[in-house]
């Protein structure tokens, strides 16, 4: 054990500095995260200890971050871990939130699509209207 973390291979908690680490985050996030009850350390006296739950519900927490979901929908999903009911309704909640990111994921993608094609468009007729003018569009 390294001096002045509690990272235990075997009993599996980690520091606020372990996990800022591992996960590439500030410790300041992960007080953020705690703030908004999305994680619940331990304390031993002042110090933050997290357990393995933490550590997985940190990685959920950054991947639902990275899928576009908000903290709000997050904690959510998240909360619905304990309920006693095999985790049906997370998943429920989870396939749901999933299908309406990737509606509003698909719409955003056809309005790139979309203002892209537009702007291959104008590029083109301000190439052909360069090339009228005997300027050579490769200049620009």
């Amino acid at each position: 054990m390294r001096a002045g973390h509690c990272f235990q291979v075997m009993g599996t908690t980690y520091s606020i500095s372990h996990l800022a680490e591992e996960f590439a985050v500030t410790p300041r996030t992960l007080r953020f995260y705690e703030d908004r009850e999305l994680l619940r350390p331990a304390r031993r006296g002042q110090t933050r200890v997290f357990s393995h739950g933490d550590r997985a519900r940190l990685k959920l927490i950054l991947r639902g971050k990275r899928l576009g979901f908000s903290l709000a929908e997050i904690k959510e999903m998240l909360d619905l871990y304990n309920l006693g009911d095999g985790q049906v309704e997370q998943l429920m909640l989870t396939l749901r939130k999933g299908r309406e990111r990737i509606g509003v994921l698909q719409r955003q993608r056809n309005d790139i699509d979309s203002t892209l094609a537009e702007l291959r468009g104008n590029c083109a007729q301000i190439t052909r209207l360069l090339a009228e003018k005997g300027v050579p569009a490769d200049e620009v």
